[in-house]
């Protein structure tokens, strides 16, 4: 597994890549970065590559000349990061707001796009109250840095059982988040807070879908997953049991196997 910098026109983003084969793209969450994904890129299945990228802002990629603020633009990096590496069409993986831009990079670009996973994510637009907790999020972030948002986020990130069994979980996902700098948090918060409804987007979907969520997520609770599943023709849907919101961190071997498991049914092995 190996981390380099990419640059995309004015943009720079920080990719890990591992494993070899057809390429399997994954988006991380908010607040955090490509490490949350480490679970998952050091246990690729045989013939398949891993390549993660800190979304621009977030992690070890910089905000650039010009910041990204809606899930538009990361959806575009994305895509143009996909044409750097010459790897497209590409299985798509986004937990969280990794599933927003997700959805935005198939409303994009499906072409680009071989097969989606949704992990504990939502097809609907935020509410009214539900942005301005962002807007205030965005207030704390510039007065008191990114570790008092992650303090305020890691009660409902994380699922009880994780709280309870296994607390260094929460001191990884502080520590992920804490790499990315307040105005870069800030900037994500804005795309959140503004990003489009997709509940539209999940009958345009036409690719084989993989829909993962945390038994225990109550951000993204799993009737949420189910509207997706049932709106995006044959998708499967998957309950990891004792995970929460972070569902790939948390209970990393049965998200593993899952994921595993619906590649090695939907797709063929590449040539080697």
């Amino acid at each position: 597994m190996t981390t380099h910098d990419v640059t995309l026109g004015t943009t720079r983003l920080s990719v890990t890549d591992a494993g070899g084969g057809h390429p399997l793209v994954f988006l991380h969450a908010f607040p955090l970065n490509a490490r949350m994904w480490a679970p998952q890129l050091t246990t690729l299945p045989d013939g398949w590559r891993g390549i993660a990228p800190d979304l621009r802002g977030l992690g070890r990629s910089p905000r650039g000349a010009a910041p990204a603020r809606h899930v538009q633009d990361h959806a575009r990096d994305v895509l143009a990061l996909i044409d750097a590496l010459a790897i497209g069409p590409v299985v798509l993986a986004g937990l969280s707001m990794g599933g927003y831009v997700a959805f935005e990079c198939w409303r994009q670009r499906p072409s680009a796009i071989r097969g989606l996973v949704l992990a504990d994510t939502r097809a609907e637009a935020d509410s009214d109250e539900a942005r301005a907790r962002r807007v205030a999020m965005q207030g704390t972030a510039a007065r008191e840095g990114t570790a008092a948002v992650i303090e305020a986020m890691l009660p409902g990130l994380l699922g009880a059982t994780t709280h309870v069994t296994d607390p260094h979980v929460a001191v990884q996902v502080r520590a992920w988040a804490c790499e990315a700098e307040p105005a870069g948090v800030a900037d994500a918060l804005e795309a959140l807070r503004t990003r489009p409804d997709s509940r539209a987007t999940l009958a345009t979907v036409t690719c084989p879908t993989l829909v993962v969520v945390g038994a225990e997520d109550t951000l993204t609770p799993p009737d949420l997953s189910r509207v997706i599943a049932e709106g995006i023709a044959g998708a499967r849907l998957v309950t990891i049991p004792g995970a929460g919101h972070l569902s790939n961190v948390e209970q990393p071997a049965a998200f593993t196997a899952a994921l595993a498991s619906w590649l090695t049914d939907t797709f063929a092995l590449p040539d080697e």
